[in-house]
């Protein structure tokens, strides 16, 4: 149920990111390639291209990154076993 929970999170979460990355790269290749503005071209490119590629592959990157540190954690310890002395 954790990791379930966490990469839940993880995909909410990097959508979020990629959408914030997607409008950038957007708003990039608006300046870079001198995209014209006629009629919101550029506007409707950034938003309704960039902006759904990156919040698909930003939520898919955050589910499996949550995922992968979920299981990863279940398998790791939490607490350590005292060390043992040895009788000298």
């Amino acid at each position: 149920m954790k990791i379930a929970l966490l990469a839940l999170l993880g995909l909410a979460l990097g959508a979020l990111g990629g959408a914030a990355l997607g409008i950038g790269a957007g708003l990039a290749w608006v300046e870079i390639f001198k995209t014209t503005s006629f009629e919101g071209y550029s506007g409707m490119l950034v938003f309704f291209t960039f902006m759904p590629l990156g919040t698909a592959v930003g939520g898919i990157a955050g589910a499996l990154l949550f995922g992968m540190i979920a299981i990863r954690d279940a398998e790791i310890a939490i607490e350590r076993e005292p060390a043992r002395r040895s009788d000298r």
